[in-house]
C-alpha cells in the first residue's frame, strides 16, 4: 500500500516544485505568458483577415477588421483605468483575460458553425470583443506588474521587457497564424489564438504570489475619476501626455498606411508588405531593448527620451521621403520602428513609474489616448495628405517629417535637462 500511495504522491510533489519554481520567478513567468498569448493573438487576427478578404473579396471588411480591434481602445481606455484603480488590477486582469478567451472562442467557432455573410459578422464581433477586453488587459497590467517588483529600480525595466516582448509576438504570430492557415485551415490556426489565452489566465491564477497590500486603490465619487487622475498626477506628467499625443500627431501613422508605403516602397508583392512589417518589427524590438536596459536612467529624462524618439522618426520619414535605394528605406523603415517603440514604450514607463501608485490605472488609460488618438488622427491625416498633395506619400514623408524633427528638437531645447524624481511603488 505504501508504494502505491508513494507512486500517487511522488506526481503531485513533482508538480508542486515546478509550481514553486514558477512562483519563485514568477516575473518571468507572466512576462513569458504574456508573449505567448501575444504571438498567438496576431496568429488569430492574420487568420481571421485572411478569411474576410478571401471569403466576400471587400476591402471595407479589412478596414472594419482593424477598426474593430483598434478604436474600442480609444473608446473605454478611460473606464478601464478608472475601473483598475478602484477594484484593483488583479480583479481586472482576470477579468480581462476571460473576455479575450471568450472573444477568440467566438471566432474559433464561427468557422465550423457558420458561413457567408454570418461568419464575416462573427469574425468581426469576435475582433471587437478582443479589442475591448485588449484595453483593459492593458492598462490592469500596467498597474499589475508593480505589484510584482520588490525594489522600485526593477520597475522601469520590468516595463519596457513587455514592449520587447510584444513586438516579438507580432513579429512571429502573423507567420505562424499564415502557416497554419495553409498547412491545416482556419480552425487550428482560431483555436491556438484561444488556447493561448488559457496560459495567462492559468499564470495569474495559479502561479503569481503579487504584494496586494502595496496596491492602492480609488475611493468612490469625483476622486476615482480620469479628470482627477489628469489634475493629480503633476504638470510633468501632464507634459508628457500632451506631447505623445502630438508626437504621434505628426509620426504615428506608419499602422494605417503600412500596405500603401510597402507599395510605395517595395513593390506590389505580397513579399513587400511581409518584408516592410517585418523591419518596422524588427526596430521595434531594438528599441524596446535598448530601452529595457537604460530605463532607469532615459525613465528619469522625459524631455530626452521622447524628444530624441520623435526627433529619430521624423529624419526617418524625411530620409524616405529621399527616395533613396532600396537599402536606405529598408534602413527608415527600421529606424521608423525603433523611433516610434520608444516612444510610446517610453511614455508609458515614464507615466507608471513615477505616477502614484492610485493613479497608475487611469494614467495608463490617458496613455492610450494619447497613442490611439493621436495616431488614428495621423493615419487619417497622412492619408489625405497622400491623396492632395502633388508628391503623393513622398510629400506626405517629408511634411509630416519636418513637423516631427522640429518638435523633437523643440523637446528637446526646451526639457532635455528635465528630470523627475526617483522610482516609485507607493
Amino acid at each position: 500500500m505504501s508504494r502505491v500511495v508513494r507512486a500517487v504522491q511522488r506526481p503531485r510533489q513533482t508538480l508542486g516544485r515546478i509550481r514553486r519554481q514558477l512562483t519563485r520567478h514568477q516575473r518571468t513567468t507572466f512576462l513569458l505568458a504574456s508573449g505567448v498569448s501575444t504571438a498567438g493573438s496576431f496568429a488569430g487576427l492574420t487568420a481571421k483577415g485572411w478569411l474576410l478578404m478571401e471569403g466576400a473579396g471587400n476591402p471595407l471588411l479589412l478596414a472594419l477588421h482593424f477598426a474593430f480591434l483598434t478604436l474600442p481602445t480609444l473608446a473605454v481606455s478611460g473606464p478601464a483605468g478608472v475601473l483598475t484603480d478602484r477594484i484593483g488590477s488583479e480583479r481586472v486582469l482576470i477579468r480581462a483575460q476571460w473576455a479575450l478567451f471568450a472573444a477568440a472562442v467566438l471566432g474559433t467557432v464561427a468557422i465550423p458553425l457558420s458561413s457567408g455573410s454570418l461568419q464575416d459578422a462573427l469574425l468581426l464581433l469576435s475582433t471587437l470583443g478582443i479589442g475591448v477586453a485588449s484595453a483593459y488587459e492593458l492598462t490592469a497590467r500596467n498597474k499589475y506588474v508593480a505589484l510584482l517588483v520588490e525594489e522600485p529600480q526593477q520597475l522601469g525595466p520590468y516595463l519596457a521587457s513587455f514592449s520587447v516582448i510584444f513586438n516579438v509576438g507580432k513579429l512571429v504570430g502573423p507567420p505562424i497564424g499564415g502557416l497554419l492557415l495553409a498547412a491545416t485551415g482556419p480552425t487550428l490556426a482560431l483555436g491556438l489564438d484561444a488556447a493561448s489565452y488559457l496560459l495567462p489566465i492559468t499564470t495569474l491564477l495559479w502561479l503569481m504570489a503579487p504584494n496586494r497590500q502595496r496596491e492602492r486603490r480609488s475611493a468612490l465619487g469625483a476622486a476615482s475619476s480620469l479628470i482627477s487622475a489628469w489634475r493629480g498626477c503633476g504638470s510633468q506628467l501632464r507634459h508628457v501626455l500632451v506631447f505623445t499625443g502630438l508626437a504621434c500627431l505628426v509620426g504615428f501613422f506608419h499602422p494605417g498606411l503600412a500596405p500603401l508605403m510597402a507599395l510605395k516602397l517595395l513593390g506590389p508583392s505580397p513579399l513587400a508588405l511581409g518584408l516592410f512589417t517585418s523591419l518596422i518589427a524588427a526596430g521595434s524590438i531594438s528599441g524596446g531593448v535598448l530601452l529595457q536596459r537604460r530605463a532607469v536612467i532615459l525613465g528619469s529624462r522625459p524631455g530626452l527620451l521622447l524628444g530624441a524618439s520623435t526627433l529619430i522618426t521624423g529624419l526617418a520619414q524625411l530620409g524616405l521621403a529621399l527616395q533613396g535605394p532600396q537599402w536606405w528605406e529598408l534602413a527608415m523603415a527600421f529606424l521608423i520602428g525603433g523611433g516610434t517603440a520608444c516612444l510610446l514604450a517610453g511614455t508609458n514607463l515614464i507615466i507608471q513609474v513615477h505616477a502614484p501608485q492610485v493613479l497608475r490605472g487611469r494614467m495608463a488609460g490617458l496613455g492610450q489616448i494619447a497613442f490611439l488618438g493621436g495616431g488614428g488622427l495621423s493615419g487619417l491625416m497622412a492619408a489625405g495628405l497622400s491623396l492632395s498633395l502633388p508628391q503623393g506619400i513622398w510629400g506626405c514623408f517629408a511634411l509630416l517629417g519636418s513637423l516631427g524633427a522640429v518638435l523633437g528638437c523643440w523637446e528637446l531645447a526646451r526639457h532635455r535637462g528635465t528630470r523627475l524624481g526617483e522610482a516609485r511603488l507607493d
